[in-house]
């Protein structure tokens, strides 16, 4: 729902992926974002409507996306998919990075613009392999790429938190996700996933570049 520049976009990449798409939107000239290569289908009406929706096919929809430019009209027409329709995988755009954290304990996961393109810069501002990969819709706490210290392959994980002051999500060793537990040992070659605040991740990085000789 939405065909502003973020749904044709994601519309054209479904698209070019062999997927089946159907386009919703009130204004009928905003399809024109779609381009002439575009096949699907193109829906005009309100997105929480009912007979617009079953006009898009949402009873045959694997997911549905509501990214108009009002975060009422889609939180609304994602309840409704959700639950008048039981799509299984349903996601809003929401600019309220306040009405985002409700509307994720409700169940609906969204997109809070304002939050994400924070995260995109801070991406570009941080020390290199400083990377945030996922921050909570209201912006304080974040998962990272941890940068540590080659001195740490051999001591225990648990020792590696406490000195860095983090708490860690998971390890890719080997190229295979594991969930550590109190006898985890850091091996060389670990990506470490950790959480922390937001406001903390340069105090972080800064710690977690020291030796484990100098942390303690």
């Amino acid at each position: 729902m939405g065909c502003g520049r973020v749904g044709s976009a994601l519309a054209k990449g479904l698209h070019r992926f062999g997927h089946s798409v159907a386009v919703i939107d009130r204004d009928d000239s905003a399809f024109r974002r779609l381009g002439p290569d575009f096949t699907g289908e193109q829906v005009l009406g309100v997105g929480f409507d009912r007979d617009t929706l079953l006009k898009a096919r949402i009873r045959d929809a694997h997911a549905f996306a509501a990214v108009s430019s009002g975060d009422n009209s889609n939180i609304i027409a994602a309840r409704v998919a959700r639950e008048q329709f039981g799509v299984e995988t349903v996601v809003a755009r929401i600019y309220d990075a306040k009405r985002a954290a409700v509307y994720e304990r409700l169940g609906i996961p969204t997109v809070a613009t304002v939050p994400w393109t924070t995260d995109r810069l801070l991406r570009a501002i941080l020390p290199d392999g400083m990377i945030t990969e996922w921050r909570d819709p209201s912006g304080t706490g974040a998962i990272i790429n941890l940068p540590y210290h080659p001195g740490w392959a051999g001591r225990p994980l648990v020792q590696l938190e406490e000195a860095i002051g983090v708490r860690t999500a998971f390890i890719v060793r080997f190229g295979k996700g594991v969930l550590p537990d109190v006898d985890t040992v850091v091996q060389e070659g670990d990506v470490i996933y950790a959480a922390t605040l937001s406001g903390e991740t340069k105090q972080v990085a800064e710690r977690a570049a020291d030796s484990p000789a100098e942390a303690s």
